[in-house]
């Protein structure tokens, strides 16, 4: 089973022989044994990749299941006393990954040798369970009721511009006068607007533009070149603040504050090496967010 999880995850043979250290052809004996077992293809291969049967997906969640119940077992033998081991795959967003999680979980993987992160970096949010993912970690103004997560951090938000787009188009003085301006949209975010608190009031200003996209980095960038107002956490457009490139508008009214999520898949059991990646970031990211956001 674990052979078996191992090739859909790193897809192919050849690259779980080398992480084993054994033959390419101990590997595929393993696979086709485990397939004669059970009396059914779970892997169909083409000249370039291997895909899953729908009896290899179906068995692939099981299997996922059974090896972390023996992790469980095992962890909850050894207690506190090891250093965790094993892999943890875990989902990032990827601005938030790339500016401030990568550094952090470098450090992580310093301090714990025999633990190996597989991560994708993805703005959309997968199906923890589905995509096999042990953790994601998300940013939103709230989390969807019965979703198992822990609080790490906060984020805050920035209305900004270039200095260029500025002296072209004018400064909105409250969130309304946005209606005439380019606003430079995210995609995945729900809503067609920006919130703010006006008057002690929430109130959604509709906003819209020539240029939208499904990445923060992207729409700083734009903004940047003069493309339009933007709203965006402080862990991206932070750099660019403090280096002129962008100014901050309608500072006077009150954003949305993010939060910062650990979302775990449901109500499985939590292995010792995913509560020790957890803690570590939620005691680094909680430091920052009261740096930032005190």
């Amino acid at each position: 089973m674990e052979t078996f999880v191992r090739v859909v995850e790193a897809g192919s043979f050849a690259a779980v022989a080398e992480r084993l250290g054994v033959a390419r052809s101990n590997v595929t004996r393993q696979i086709a044994a485990l397939e004669a077992h059970l009396g059914a293809k779970l892997l169909a291969r083409s000249t370039r990749r291997l895909y899953l049967t729908p009896e290899g997906a179906a068995y692939l969640e099981k299997c996922r299941d059974i090896l972390g119940l023996v992790a469980a077992a095992e962890d909850d033998l050894a207690g506190e006393r090891l250093a965790p081991r094993g892999t943890i795959r875990a989902t990032l967003p990827v601005s938030l990954g790339t500016r401030r999680l990568m550094p952090l979980l470098a450090d992580f993987a310093a301090l714990y040798p025999e633990v190996e992160l597989v991560l994708e970096l993805s703005d959309r949010r997968s199906n923890l369970i589905e995509a096999g993912f042990d953790l994601g970690i998300r940013v939103s103004t709230g989390l969807a009721p019965g979703t198992v997560a822990r609080r790490l951090g906060f984020s805050r938000m920035a209305v900004v511009a270039a200095p260029a787009y500025l002296a072209r188009h004018g400064r909105p003085a409250r969130p309304e006068d946005l209606v005439h301006h380019e606003c430079l949209g995210y995609t995945l975010a729900p809503g067609a607007g920006w919130n703010f608190r006006v008057a002690g009031e929430w109130q959604t200003v509709p906003v819209q533009g020539r240029l939208q996209a499904n990445n923060g980095d992207a729409l700083l960038e734009a903004a940047i070149c003069g493309l339009g107002v933007t709203c965006q956490p402080t862990f991206i457009t932070a750099e660019a603040m403090q280096a002129g490139r962008l100014e901050v508008l309608l500072a006077d009214f009150e954003l949305p504050m993010l939060q910062i999520h650990a979302v775990y898949p449901g109500n499985r059991y939590l292995p010792h090496r995913v509560r020790v990646l957890v803690d570590f970031l939620a005691e680094r990211i909680g430091e920052r967010s009261e740096r930032e956001c005190g």
